[in-house]
């Protein structure tokens, strides 16, 4: 490597501030249509199942590129699960618009669309039977979608048309295609999803194999160097605090303070997010990101380059404003540049999410190179901290903020299309509504500091890896990704909060582990009082 080229782990302020607020987005989820759980009676005739709907639509004759998604009724006939097997009726709005009473004409054939109104949903599909409907759409007041119950009252229901309610985006777009009188169509079935999500798993494969690699990282680009460093470190512990074990690498050690700071500051900034989210708020974010992911891009592939040709890194060349660097480094950087710029012009592609969990990977790798936990100390105030944040902003912010704050930010600015890149997302090919399942970052890089911290110690320590911490954690933050899609699973796709089950199956078993093998007290204090037995004449030894 020339010494005029920037080391391939050192990084810019820049990506220690893009660490710092991407760390607090935490959640899984599906983006999925969320509906709204209601405890209505089931009764004789009532006791339907509720289903999401698939509708397609055409306006004259011209078949959407798009589709509309409904959610059954608790009464009313069923849909088919197949396309094929549907039916294509014309829709038309109902008068009077809420159904409430005898509808003015008959509408045999068509598809009735209503507004949501003050009357119950079992009259209002009443009166569109009575009128001939072939089935009944109720359009919401709001983007979520309700359950459609029974009134206490209707003891003995019989509604045979399709009743299904659609979000009021849907029904805006649906009143703007049947203006000037045009012919719109409409097909609605209700397709199955896979009992198994296949994608999820690559999705945790993803995560655990960011974290995995993360901590491995300098055995597998400088195998020799990493060894020969911790066996100096093995001898001479250099402490905790910011220090560099390496001359060529900035380390960050989190204290206790920092990671209080850590949380609160991810707080306060997911707060701005939910009560100021924009197009051009995203626009910024989606920028640093952007700035983050290739420094990232750019240490990992000349660290991997640098590995297997060392001599790429000695002919340099002067530029202005830039300095002195390695063409190696230049070439790199023109490449990684390129690919984001790519990646940002075309971030609503469908493609799209490949390059944002590539930039998104690297840009964690590189920030676990960077910031680590120094002991279980500090890693029980910062993932304690983490597990309560998760827990409060997913399930208890409704209750003080009406919505969940995570879950909102996580949807973007709706008016744009807008969309946080703090998640890796993956879509779900063998799913026929399609969509993504999506792992925040917070998820993958706070156990992941845990895990990297686990894996320097058993390297310190000389540990294999079955007496070690690493492989047991590393096995324990896969159970807790898999149990987030368990919650996932069993709460019908609302966004969870993922270090709920994280943490317990990281820091937790640390912990167990540590007192069942009497190294609880080391692991707790570890580093301290080597730190305290240095003082300014005798300054920390560095590796």
């Amino acid at each position: 490597m020339s010494s005029s080229d920037p080391p391939p782990h050192r990084c810019s302020t820049v990506v220690l501030v893009i660490t710092l607020i991407l760390l607090g987005f935490s959640i899984a989820t599906a983006d999925d249509v969320s509906w709204t759980e209601d405890s209505s009676l089931e009764t004789p005739g009532c006791t339907n199942k509720f289903q999401m709907v698939k509708i397609l639509n055409w306006v004259d004759g011209v078949e959407s590129n798009d589709f509309f998604t409904g959610l059954t009724a608790q009464f009313g006939a069923s849909l088919p699960s197949d396309a094929d097997q549907g039916f294509r009726s014309p829709v038309v709005f109902v008068h009077p618009l809420d159904s409430c009473s005898n509808l003015s004409s008959r509408l045999d054939g068509c598809i009735a669309l209503s507004i949501r109104g003050n009357c119950a949903f079992t009259e209002k599909a009443k009166h569109a039977e009575a009128a001939g409907a072939s089935a009944l759409l109720v359009i919401n007041d709001k983007e979520d979608l309700d359950e459609m119950g029974c009134m206490e009252k209707d003891t003995s229901l019989n509604v045979s048309i399709p009743v299904l309610m659609i979000s009021k985006s849907s029904g805006d777009a649906l009143n703007r295609s049947m203006v000037e009188n045009r012919s719109v169509e409409l097909l609605l079935y209700a397709p199955t999803r896979p009992a198994v999500d296949l994608t999820a798993g690559l999705l945790l494969l993803m995560a655990v194999g960011t974290v995995v690699v993360a901590s491995l990282w300098s055995d597998l680009t400088d195998p020799d160097q990493a060894n020969e460093s911790y066996s100096i470190l093995a001898k001479e512990f250099t402490g905790v605090g910011t220090k560099k074990d390496d001359p060529e690498k900035e380390i960050l050690d989190i204290s206790v303070t920092g990671a209080v700071f850590f949380i609160v500051t991810a707080s306060i900034f997911l707060l701005l997010l939910f009560y100021f989210m924009s197009s051009w708020f995203v626009w910024v974010l989606t920028i640093f990101f952007c700035i983050g992911g290739m420094q990232g891009m750019h240490n990992i592939i000349t660290a991997v380059l640098l590995r297997k040709w060392r001599q790429l890194g000695r002919r340099s060349v002067k530029l202005p404003l830039f300095g002195t660097m390695s063409w190696m480094s230049l070439l790199v950087n023109i490449f990684c540049l390129s690919f984001a710029v790519f990646w940002f012009i075309k971030r609503h592609t469908s493609y799209a999410w490949a390059g944002q969990d590539i930039l998104g990977i690297c840009l964690m790798i590189t920030a676990l190179q960077v910031v680590r936990l120094p002991n279980i100390k500090v890693a029980t105030v910062l993932l304690c901290c983490a597990f309560v944040y998760d827990i409060f902003w997913v399930f208890i912010s409704p209750l003080i903020f009406h919505e969940s704050v995570m879950i909102v930010v996580a949807q973007g600015d709706s008016s744009s299309g807008e969309s946080i890149p703090m998640l890796l997302r993956i879509p779900r090919f063998f799913d026929p509504w399609g969509g993504y399942d999506m792992i925040g970052f917070g998820d993958i890089l706070f156990p992941g500091l845990l895990i990297s911290f686990a894996s320097r110690y058993d390297k310190i320590k000389k540990r294999v890896i079955s007496s070690g911490y690493f492989l047991w954690l590393t096995i324990g933050y896969g159970v807790g990704l898999l149990l987030t899609y368990l919650g996932l699973y069993l709460m019908d796709g609302h966004g969870q909060p993922a270090l709920l089950y994280i943490v317990p199956c990281t820091l937790g078993l640390a912990v167990i582990l540590g007192l069942v093998r009497g190294e609880l007290k080391e692991l707790w204090n570890y580093g301290i009082d080597e730190l305290e037995s240095n003082t300014p004449e005798d300054p920390l030894p560095v590796a």
